[in-house]
């Protein structure tokens, strides 16, 4: 597993956890801003995993595209995950 991966994992590892903690507040009935202030940091830890992942494919899958000759296929995933991102 490359450091970047590792990285990755690590994040989502954290969003997990942090998921957990909104599902035991919710469900305590804890004050809806301190909730809704959670969820966005939960959102933004999944962007930042997310980035490190394109990153890695980036990095491998495509560069490894341009050798054997299917670049357009794999730049094609990207910008449709980007307009998926960019939503």
């Amino acid at each position: 597993m490359s450091h970047d991966q590792t990285k990755a994992l690590n994040l989502l590892k954290t969003a997990r956890g942090q998921l957990d903690s909104i599902i035991r507040m919710t469900e305590e009935g804890r004050y809806c801003v301190d909730i809704a202030m959670q969820v966005s940091a939960l959102e933004s830890l999944i962007k930042k995993a997310n980035l490190n992942i394109l990153k890695t494919h980036i990095e491998t899958c495509v560069r490894d595209s341009f050798q054997d000759n299917t670049q357009d296929e794999k730049m094609d995933e990207i910008i449709h995950i980007l307009g998926k991102y960019m939503k």
